[in-house]
């Protein structure tokens, strides 16, 4: 049925007030107040209604949807597998199956014996609309296997306990966790954290197996309703460590992993602004920590004196140290130079041997991978680059080779030669240079429509790795670019911080500054131009059209962050208290809501002609609740003087992360690349 208007919202009157500031907001009935059950009958409405404008607009591009889920679906290897990786007595590995949208996880003796099957993801996923594996871990004795489900995109997970020999599922079953599962205690017990009715981790929790629920103990809670608890073993798996943190100050407790029960010891009292994390090889803590250097810094102490920090690697300007991981004859820094990946060997007994792990291309993104083992020769890294398909690596320490295990297969062909990525620099209005990472067909017309793509924030990089669904644009004519905005960490910790609180539009206008920049050296053209972002990234969208409508010609927002100034007075919410400080607090601090108000999209929607707009919403989304995208193309609907697209498309049954399996989710990227192609007017 071919729809003639699009929905219109309800408009009743709400307003509420702060710090004198009254804002008005006729679209408040769109949130179902049972939420996170949404049984309103007149939203459910308007929803579907909108999703009915959505096919209806939609179905004269199925055709061009098709034939870019077939050519998507073609670049991927249906029947796949990772390369095994050996974790004592055991070599692991995961298959995908010829047209499953799940995977298989596999195991098989190293001493020799047959292939097991220790969890079967197709199966599991057998009649649920929405399937996401949330944590799995396999007992020290290599006996049980733990493993936790969300099947309708809550995030929430049952946690399930099975003997691997026989398949029996234990009658252990833990519902609403959010957390890895850590075995301890000579596999009896099994650690893990509660999603309380805010979908926060305010606790570390120990389940003695077989015995009931009502008799787990919690090994420690959060007062801190803006702090969430997570649990990991050390790297020699002798000790449970305990971390609470906010986006801007960590905690960390150790409990012996044989003695759950024993009294945590304290690393270091929170300090405000003070974030870090800890490893431990015998009786030596090493910390890595923000509290000398914004980057970071590498420290040891005494485990017996575990405040007592003394640096081992400074924190500098040019270097910003990620992370670090310990093994026993060495150790790996990771980390970023000038925006690119960096990984460096080192040595606990000679701290000026420094072996950094050399790379062929220029413009990169490269890790460590899986390495589950504490005594290792070689160490697993993955590595990809905007033209090179992702690849395992392993690299030999001694020899300090390394040795191609793996490389993306891609089953329609891909020819690398026919591609050129390039890494440019381009001034922002505050002549800061923003990094921005391009990739193009060498034969692309000058001046061609060009995708950007941003996110800035919470100090999240993105990284300039390999795409096959990126394919259909490039192959189309497309410059494909990603802008490496302030609020992500892509250089260093001061890049984030100058994308947050109360520098939070330099991240808007880093993007609008990198797209005029690429016009200005004939990548594209004004109006050529399509953009996309989620969650924070839908934020960015929201923000740039309000204030450059017109230099956009297509715009997609997945699970938009829009509502910024009505969720972050809400500390009922999940994300709120957490948020504050990313964000600020405009509950108790009017400069805060001020700025934030200025900016929101939702609030800063104003009458004028807007680019064709898609975006996507999930009803059960504990992130960015569905009434965001909602109430926000409600206000667009009412104020826009243009007749251009604007669509809607919630998931009924999906989360944050839209619709689970690899090709189920390959068709919304299906969707959204055709709207672009339809609004941009490129022909097939």
């Amino acid at each position: 049925m071919s729809l003639t208007t699009p929905p219109k919202a309800a408009k009743k009157p709400h307003s509420f007030t702060h710090h004198g500031i009254t804002v008005t907001d006729d679209y408040a009935w769109l949130r179902d107040p049972g939420y996170p059950e949404v049984k309103d009958a007149e939203v459910l409405a308007h929803l579907a209604a909108e999703n009915a404008w959505f096919e209806s607009r939609m179905a004269g591009q199925q055709g061009r949807i098709d034939a870019l889920f077939k050519e998507m679906r073609a670049r991927i290897k249906e029947a796949d597998k990772s390369v095994p990786q050996k974790d004592g007595d055991y070599l692991y590995w995961i298959e995908f199956e010829e047209g499953a949208e799940y995977k298989k996880w596999w195991r098989r003796p190293v001493a020799g014996g047959p292939d097991e099957l220790i969890l079967d993801e197709v199966a599991l996923a057998a009649g649920h609309e929405y399937f996401r594996l949330g944590a799995i871990a396999v007992s020290n004795d290599g006996k049980l296997l733990a493993w936790s489900v969300d099947d309708n995109g809550s995030e929430r997970f049952t946690a399930r306990i099975k003997v691997i020999a026989t398949g029996e599922v234990l009658p252990d079953e833990i519902p609403g966790t959010l957390s890895s599962l850590i075995w301890v205690a000579q596999d009896k017990g099994l650690v893990y954290s509660l999603a309380n009715e805010q979908w926060r981790t305010d606790n570390a929790r120990l389940h003695w197996l077989g015995q009931p629920l009502s008799s787990d103990v919690e090994l420690y809670h959060e007062d801190d309703e803006g702090f969430r608890v997570g649990c990991s073993l050390s790297a020699n798996e002798q000790w449970l460590i305990i971390g609470t943190s906010d986006h801007e100050t960590s905690e960390v407790r150790l409990v012996p992993a044989a003695d759950p029960l024993a009294t945590p010891l304290l690393v270091k009292p929170r300090q405000n602004g003070v974030e870090y994390d800890v490893d431990l090889n015998g009786e030596t803590l090493f910390i890595h920590a923000n509290d000398t250097h914004e980057n970071f810094r590498l420290a040891t102490a005494p485990l017996a004196d575990p405040a007592n920090w003394a640096t081992l690697i400074e924190g500098t300007d040019e270097f910003y140290l990620t992370g670090f991981d310990l093994f026993r004859d060495f150790y790996v820094t990771e980390g970023r130079v000038r925006g690119l990946d960096r990984i460096e060997v080192r040595y606990y007994g000679d701290p000026a041997r420094v072996e950094p792990i050399e790379f062929p291309e220029a413009s990169f993104s490269a890790g460590l991978g899986d390495n589950p083992e504490w005594a290792v020769t070689t160490l697993r890294l993955s590595y990809e680059s905007m033209v090179s398909p992702a690849s395992v690596l392993d690299y030999d320490v001694a020899s300090r080779q390394l040795t191609t295990l793996k490389v993306q297969e891609i089953p329609s062909g891909y020819d690398a030669a026919l591609y050129a990525t390039e890494r440019l620099e381009i001034a922002a209005r505050d002549g800061t240079m923003i990094p921005v990472s391009v990739v193009y067909r060498k034969d692309r017309a000058a001046g061609g429509p060009l995708h950007l793509y941003g996110y800035g924030a919470y100090g999240i990089s993105i990284d300039p790795g390999f795409s096959t669904t990126r394919l259909s644009l490039v192959d189309r004519g497309f410059a494909y670019a990603i802008a490496h905005i302030r609020g992500g960490d892509d250089l260093g910790r001061a890049w984030y911080k100058a994308g947050k609180l109360e520098r939070r539009t330099n991240t808007f206008n880093d993007f609008v500054d990198v797209a005029k920049g690429l016009i200005a050296r004939g990548f594209t053209q004004t109006g050529k131009i399509s953009i996309s972002g989620g969650s924070a990234g839908g934020e960015l969208m929201g923000a740039v059209i309000n204030s450059d409508p017109g230099l956009w010609g297509a715009v997609v927002a997945h699970v938009p962050f829009v509502d910024v100034l009505a969720t972050m007075l809400d500390p009922t919410l999940p994300l709120t208290p957490g948020e504050w400080p990313e964000w600020g607090n405009p509950i108790e601090d009017k400069a805060a809501f001020e700025l934030i108000r200025s900016y929101s999209p939702y609030d800063q929607v104003k009458p004028q002609a807007y680019p064709p707009l898609l975006v996507t919403a999930g009803l059960n989304d504990p992130r960015v609740t569905y009434w965001e995208p909602a109430k926000w193309v409600a206000r667009l609907r009412e104020l826009k003087t243009d007749q251009n697209e604007l669509l809607l498309k919630t998931n009924m049954g999906a989360g944050h992360g839209g619709k689970s399996g690899r090709f189920e989710s390959l068709k919304e990227t299906a969707e959204e690349f055709a709207f672009i192609l339809w609004q941009l007017g490129v022909l097939e």
